[in-house]
């Protein structure tokens, strides 16, 4: 039986007539007549699913190619724009993972800019041309830094700990505490990495309190390691105990065991004078008597991720001789921002002011106050089909840092008139700067906090636009 629209697919034009239409021309240039076929194809194969299930309106032949073009045009913009690109974070998490997590500082940028656009110096030594480490200066920074006897980089902590545990004690015993057995981002979890990295766990203790002997009391001819898990991603408050690392140091060099400390997130400076509890940095692990050191390179230090590794220099030798070290080492993008990220700590002053997940967590309660006042003025003059308020909330680290230490900021309440807050939020997000928020009480929350400088004008006009859109 024919269907009463059938008549329409024979307005449907060939993919070759229409490849020779003037408003295509430019795309396949740009994109390559391949490209252009195949969003064709597509576009008219859409068409004819849509014509054959829909009660269609009367489509001209010209129409019927308009359609086509657009879709094609449409298509090919959309497959050109890039997936890794600028976003604005108004969500008030500085170490946003969806997101990127740490914000380069502008030294980083500058330094992939001109001196990666070209060959650059990777693993060659200048003076005799011949092979060297490739992470070599980024170690001595590490080492000026925190006073360990040698470093090296892996592309996370992950891995980190992962190639430490296959170095030092593959087939025989760590112990850890158990209330020391996290999961980390993505379901991974710290048994399982062990796991992997060929060690055997032993639990000691409860999950609110481990003591010392519960370690001298696990040792046996076959253990390697004590590993200490710094809770970077979560807290446990009450009544509850961990042993010191100075303490746990002594116990392992009792044994001639390795004392591993993995603290995460990792810092190169005091988090207590921004009024957050104390977090223990690389330099005091170091000083506490840790064999092996390992940490983010992104999160509280604020570079590109990765996974540093401190210690001992005849363990990170061993290290380095590993199989697994070539298969997590980091590439010249990753060593080039750590390097430039890791020299701004050379003074605390400058590391303080140059790198963005310093600086928005420093940002003054009256400083964020004021950009958010200022935020929702001109949100107001750029739309009335909106209401707009400040009111009082929280930021967060983010990305398993600082756990359960909020920040104190003020944010913009925006509740349209026209559509929904989901809606708005969406919309947002599909701006051509992605714009990502929170909702909550059905409204929009915009966080000034992790505005960077121009993300104000962007968030108003875009606001502007998607109102105005919507009568």
């Amino acid at each position: 039986m024919t269907q009463p629209n059938q008549h329409v697919l024979r307005k449907l034009p060939s993919v070759e007539s229409l490849l020779g239409e003037p408003q295509l021309q430019p795309a396949a240039e740009s994109s390559g007549r391949k490209l252009v076929t195949e969003a064709l194809r597509s576009a008219i194969d859409d068409l004819r699913s849509s014509l054959l299930s829909e009660t269609p309106p009367q489509l001209t032949e010209e129409q019927i190619r308009e359609k086509l073009i657009a879709s094609v045009n449409s298509q090919l913009k959309a497959a050109a724009r890039c997936h890794y690109r600028k976003v604005i974070n108004a969500a008030g998490i500085i170490l946003h993972t969806g997101l990127g997590r740490a914000v380069l500082p502008g030294q980083a940028l500058r330094q992939i800019q001109d001196e990666l656009a070209g060959y650059s110096l990777l693993q060659t030594d200048i003076e005799t041309g011949k092979r060297s480490k490739r992470d070599e200066p980024v170690e001595r920074l590490l080492q000026q830094l925190t006073g360990a006897e040698a470093a090296t980089v892996v592309n996370n902590n992950a891995a980190a700990t992962a190639i430490v545990l296959n170095t030092v004690a593959k087939d025989k015993e760590v112990i850890v505490s158990r209330g020391q057995l996290v999961e980390i981002g993505g379901s991974f979890r710290l048994p399982d990495v062990m796991a992997f990295s060929g060690a055997k766990l032993v639990e000691v203790g409860t999950t609110n309190k481990t003591h010392a002997r519960d370690y001298a009391n696990a040792i046996t001819e076959n253990t390697a390691a004590i590993l200490r898990v710094h809770p970077s991603n979560y807290k446990i408050q009450g009544f509850s105990s961990e042993v010191p690392l100075a303490e746990l140091a002594e116990i392992a060099h009792k044994h001639d065991l390795v004392m591993v400390d993995d603290v995460g997130a990792g810092a190169l400076v005091d988090f207590s004078q921004f009024g957050f509890d104390p977090e223990p940095t690389l330099p005091d692990s170091v000083r506490g008597g840790a064999d092996i050191v390992t940490s983010s390179a992104d999160k509280l230090i604020g570079a590109s991720q990765g996974g540093i590794i401190l210690g001992k220099a005849k363990l990170i030798d061993a290290i380095r001789r590993n199989q697994f070290a070539r298969i997590v080492r980091v590439g010249k993008l990753t060593l080039a921002a750590l390097e430039a990220t890791l020299k701004l700590f050379l003074d605390e002053s400058i590391a303080l002011r140059e790198v963005p997940t310093l600086q928005m967590l420093r940002r003054s309660g009256s400083e964020i106050a004021a950009a958010a006042e200022s935020l929702a003025s001109q949100i107001r003059k750029k739309s009335s089909d909106i209401a707009v308020a400040t009111i009082a909330g929280f930021s967060q680290m983010g990305s398993g840092s600082l756990p359960t230490q909020n920040l104190a900021t003020t944010l913009v309440a925006l509740a349209p008139k026209k559509i929904s807050a989901e809606s708005l939020a969406q919309l947002l997000r599909r701006y051509s700067t992605p714009i990502f928020t929170r909702i909550q009480n059905d409204q929009v929350l915009i966080d000034p906090r992790t505005l960077r400088d121009g993300d104000d004008k962007i968030v108003v006009w875009a606001i502007g636009e998607i109102l105005s859109g919507s009568d």
